[in-house]
C-alpha cells in the first residue's frame, strides 16, 4: 500500500478518534435505502442541534473506537453506516434521530457512545425521551426551591400563630 494512503488513513483515524472522545454523543446509524434528499433533510435537522452526520468507512471508525476504548461499538459497524456526532446535547440529537427513524424506516439506530459509555439502540431511544440539559437543571432547581419555600411557609405559619 502506498505510504501516502496509509498516512492519510492514519490521519483520518486520528480525527475520528478526536471526534469520538470530544463529542457528547456518537451515534451509529444505518442509512441503507435512504434517498439523498432524506439524508440531506436529516443533516439539516441535526445541524440545528450542533450535530453532524458523516459517512465513514467502518474499518476506520473501528480503529478509532478501539483506540478510544469503545471496542463494544465495533459489533454495530456492519453495513452502510453513518456516524452522528453531537457536540452539544445528546438528548436533542437522539430525539431528532428517533423521530426521523419513525417516519423513515430505512434509518436504523444501531448503537452509540454517550458521555463515554457504549450503549445500545434501546438506550438511545431512552435518552431521546429525557428532557434537555436546561430542562433537567430547571427541574433540579425547582426541587431545591420547593424545600426552601416550604421551610419559609412553616416559619411564617409559626410567626402568624404567635402574633395572634
Amino acid at each position: 500500500m502506498n505510504k501516502d494512503v496509509v498516512a492519510q488513513k492514519a490521519e483520518l483515524v486520528e480525527e475520528i478518534y478526536k471526534n469520538l472522545t470530544e463529542s457528547q454523543a456518537a451515534i451509529v446509524v444505518e442509512y441503507r435505502g435512504l434517498s439523498v434528499a432524506k439524508l440531506s433533510e436529516l443533516r439539516k435537522l441535526l445541524r440545528k442541534e450542533e450535530a453532524t452526520l458523516t459517512v465513514l468507512k467502518n474499518s476506520l471508525v473501528s480503529r478509532a473506537a478501539e483506540k478510544a476504548g469503545y471496542e463494544d461499538l465495533n459489533k454495530e459497524l456492519t453495513g452502510p453506516n453513518a456516524l452522528v456526532l453531537a457536540s452539544k446535547d445528546p438528548s436533542a440529537t437522539a430525539k431528532i434521530l428517533t423521530k426521523f427513524a419513525k417516519r423513515n424506516e430505512e434509518l436504523v439506530i444501531k448503537g452509540a457512545v454517550i458521555d463515554g459509555k457504549v450503549v445500545t439502540a434501546a438506550d438511545v431511544v431512552t435518552v431521546s425521551k429525557l428532557p434537555n440539559k436546561e430542562g433537567l437543571i430547571s427541574m433540579f432547581l425547582g426541587c431545591l426551591q420547593a424545600s426552601v419555600r416550604n421551610f419559609a411557609c412553616a416559619i411564617k405559619a409559626v410567626a402568624d400563630s404567635k402574633a395572634e
